[in-house]
């Protein structure tokens, strides 16, 4: 076994159950490790601390399968974690999971499986390897997912930008079974969607927002509704389900602009209930500022700004404009729904942005809610990284 001898005092994270381990950490490297080849990890004083996956080009050297030095890490070790992940959304969710295999059923570190994502779509799951470990074990995996929820087919999109930073090209296509038609449908909150598998966003669907999206719902009655960032209508499409007075949605693709109107008709909503907007959002709400629209609801749901803590700053200043810009559209009584997906944006700096944002725009406005990423999604507690989703609901 090759080992990884970690620099004094380093060890304190992992003795914390922090499943990472930066290169900066470590001291030296007994042997020649390959790509996502497993390696033990030994503190400066030589005690045994992990067994982990090694991934010679990125920032993160080593991430960890587990804490025991007795584990082996093989195909029974990855059906065990695979069995207890799905396990856990079956009981917390079994709507989702077991009448409809609908939604997140592998979320990586938080399941155990550190760089393994996965979602269900009925008979397809669609499977994201990112990180060096998940692509020594892909084959392994994916006949244990196929053998192990009853789907027929595994689309792989594995195309995400965190990939250049293993060392690893990016690849879809069909892994398992036949490929995927170019859309299917699910429902959420009793609300039909045709969802894009091969070119949408992610594995193609929002599912972390479910939760969130029906709480829109159960807050836009008799509200004039602007949807920023809407991709395929999924804000649009519930605000309409809780009787929004109206709703203007604005995305900068006309493509998934074009998924949006076919996924209204879907639900048999008129045609005329939502104003769609082609545009970029930064300018289309200084437009709505210059022509003195305003809204009872406005909602925030931007793509990541900000992946790492590097770009948190400039990711700020993001947050701040399209937030103050809200803020000044918002009517009396109005509730701001926002978002960060940023993993580089902690909550309390959100918070701090948020606030900023409403001091420049000059209305006072309290926290009514604070939302988050849904029950498929979990954040292990001695890994905050996984809480990544931040919302908050304010009322002005």
């Amino acid at each position: 076994m090759v080992k990884i001898k970690l620099k004094p005092g380093r060890e304190k994270p992992l003795l914390r159950r922090h499943p990472w381990i930066y290169s900066g950490a470590i001291a030296e490297v007994v042997g020649a490790p390959g790509l996502g080849e497993t390696v033990d990890v030994f503190a400066f004083q030589g005690g045994f601390l992990a067994r982990g996956a090694y991934s010679p080009e990125s920032q993160i050297r080593v991430r960890v399968w587990g804490w025991d030095a007795d584990v082996v890490i093989d195909e029974a070790f990855f059906r065990h974690r695979l069995q207890a992940a799905i396990a856990r959304r079956q009981l917390l969710m079994p709507k989702l999971f077991v009448d409809q295999n609908t939604g997140r059923l592998v979320h990586a570190e938080s399941d155990g499986i550190p760089g393994l994502v996965v979602d269900g779509y009925g008979d397809t799951l669609v499977m994201q390897v990112l990180s060096a470990g998940i692509e020594r074990w892909r084959q392994t995996l994916a006949d244990l997912l196929l053998e192990l929820t009853g789907a027929e087919h595994i689309y792989e999109r594995s195309d995400a930008a965190v990939r250049r930073l293993e060392g690893l090209p990016q690849r879809t296509g069909a892994l398992r079974g036949s490929q995927p038609p170019e859309r299917v449908e699910i429902v959420e909150n009793d609300i039909r969607f045709w969802v894009n598998l091969q070119e949408g966003h992610k594995t193609g669907f929002y599912f972390d927002q479910r939760w969130n999206r029906e709480r829109v719902q159960n807050m836009a009655a008799g509200r004039d509704v602007l949807d920023c960032f809407t991709y395929t209508g999924g804000f649009t499409l519930n605000a309409l389900a809780g009787e929004a007075a109206s709703v203007t949605a604005v995305d900068s693709s006309a493509d998934v602009l074009a998924l949006a109107r076919e996924n209204l008709a879907l639900n048999e909503f008129s045609p005329e209930s939502v104003d769609w907007v082609e545009g970029d959002v930064f300018n289309v709400l200084r437009k709505f500022r210059d022509e003195a629209r305003s809204f009872d609801m406005i909602i925030l749901d931007p793509p990541k700004f900000a992946p790492t803590r590097a770009q948190a700053k400039q990711a700020a200043r993001g947050y701040k404009d399209i937030n103050l810009l809200a803020f000044k559209l918002l009517r009396p009584g109005g509730l701001l729904v926002t978002f960060s997906c940023s993993g580089g944006i902690s909550a309390r700096l959100f918070q701090k942005i948020v606030a900023d944002a409403a001091v420049d725009a000059k209305v006072d406005a309290q926290i009514v809610e604070w939302l988050h990423q849904g029950a498929d999604h979990p954040v292990l507690l001695h890994f905050p990284e996984g809480a990544y989703l931040k919302g908050l609901v304010a009322l002005i």
